[in-house]
């Protein structure tokens, strides 16, 4: 075989072996992500995950050092993927007032987490399982910059005052971190839900100043 010809095979062989990993990998985050979402992560075994993955022990732990870093994982999936839905309808709704498309992401946000797997995952599990700062950071990682976005737009257009952003954003996203949070462990859900709508709806007003 020639120099080319090994190299060529040498880096398809590389490129099968990545593809594989990445199918292994795949294959054991959407079966966690089912298995934490229904049953939460104390009560999922790592026989059950790979048993889901169809994949075996060593391949679990080849990819993930424990449950604990795989659960990180999925919690980074999810919490990618709400913030980028949120995003995605706002564009589609493209509301003409800065603050009601403030509004309405927080809306949004609140839709997001009342969806079982996110509340279980993101609201429950989480905290407990990576410790706050970390739960925190992936919020930061993934909600701050959209939320500094429509401030920053909300700004440019005199909606609100011109203030610090990255504090301003800060406050935001804690406030609905938090509202989300106390949502998912009321007693009434639905109660709690109406009632945290219109205190997000006054926290906007209040930061563009109208009281």
């Amino acid at each position: 075989m020639k120099v080319n010809e090994r190299t060529a095979a040498s880096a398809a062989s590389r490129r099968t072996q990545a593809e594989r990993t990445a199918i292994t990998r795949a294959l054991l985050v959407g079966a966690g992500r089912k298995l934490f979402a229904d049953k939460g992560f104390n009560d999922v075994s790592t026989q059950a995950i790979v048993a889901a993955a169809g994949v075996t022990r060593g391949a679990l732990y080849h990819q993930f050092d424990d449950k604990a870093a795989l659960f990180a994982e999925v919690y980074e999936q999810v919490e990618r993927q709400l913030v980028e839905d949120i995003a995605r309808q706002i564009m589609e709704r493209q509301p003409l007032d800065p603050l009601e498309a403030m509004r309405v992401g927080a809306r949004l946000f609140l839709d997001g987490c009342s969806a079982p797997d996110v509340q279980r995952i993101v609201l429950i599990d989480a905290p407990a399982v990576l410790g706050w700062d970390r739960w925190r950071a992936v919020g930061v990682k993934y909600g701050l910059g959209v939320i500094e976005t429509m401030l920053a737009h909300a700004i440019a257009e005199g909606a609100v005052p011109e203030q610090p952003l990255r504090p301003t954003a800060h406050v935001l996203l804690g406030a609905l971190d938090e509202a989300a949070l106390f949502v998912s462990r009321a007693a009434d859900r639905e109660q709690a839900r109406h009632e945290m709508d219109a205190v997000c709806g006054r926290l906007i007003s209040g930061i563009a100043g109208r009281g």
